[in-house]
């Protein structure tokens, strides 16, 4: 027997979030239409695997849709359109279909590339910087060696002559 509330959960509510998912549904929006916490919903896609799955499938549709859109948006596309004109005098519409073209977005172009290519695009500068501190630095360091001892704060005996 288990303490604690009984859960709300429904096997009809599988089907539902998976088509609330396919149109973009956040979980805290599922955990709204389902009058639940998002924790709750969590719980129950750990708890029942086909609300999981259902989950799962929806958003990588959702997902899908919006790679595809943010490639067309990259590359541009023409599609089908409709200009509506009142004319003086007329008392209907004029309505003139064309075909519109939307120019590449540089913008989309850098996302795209970036995380397709981001070995090649990516904003991320790396640098390497060497240098030789040689013998200067040796004596740097025997320099405050030497005056270390010279205020007494490290016994002679402490520094190793090379």
């Amino acid at each position: 027997m288990t303490a604690g509330r009984p859960t709300s959960y429904k096997p009809a509510f599988v089907k539902q979030a998976e088509k609330l998912c396919i149109l973009g549904a956040t979980d805290m929006e599922l955990a709204d239409f389902f009058g639940v916490t998002a924790r709750t919903i969590n719980r129950w896609a750990n708890k029942h695997e086909n609300f999981c799955l259902a989950l799962r499938a929806g958003k990588e549709v959702c997902d899908d849709r919006v790679e595809r859109a943010l490639y067309h948006r990259a590359v541009g596309y023409t599609h089908e359109a409709t200009k509506i004109f009142m004319p003086a005098g007329r008392e209907e519409p004029v309505y003139a279909p064309y075909l519109e073209h939307v120019p590449p977005d540089p913008g989309s172009i850098k996302m795209w590339l970036c995380n397709r290519r981001g070995d090649v695009w990516r904003d991320k500068i790396e640098s390497t910087v060497t240098f030789d501190v040689g013998e200067r630095f040796g004596q740097l360091i025997a320099e405050m060696d030497r005056r270390r001892i010279e205020a007494g704060s490290i016994p002679g005996e402490l520094i190793a002559d090379d």
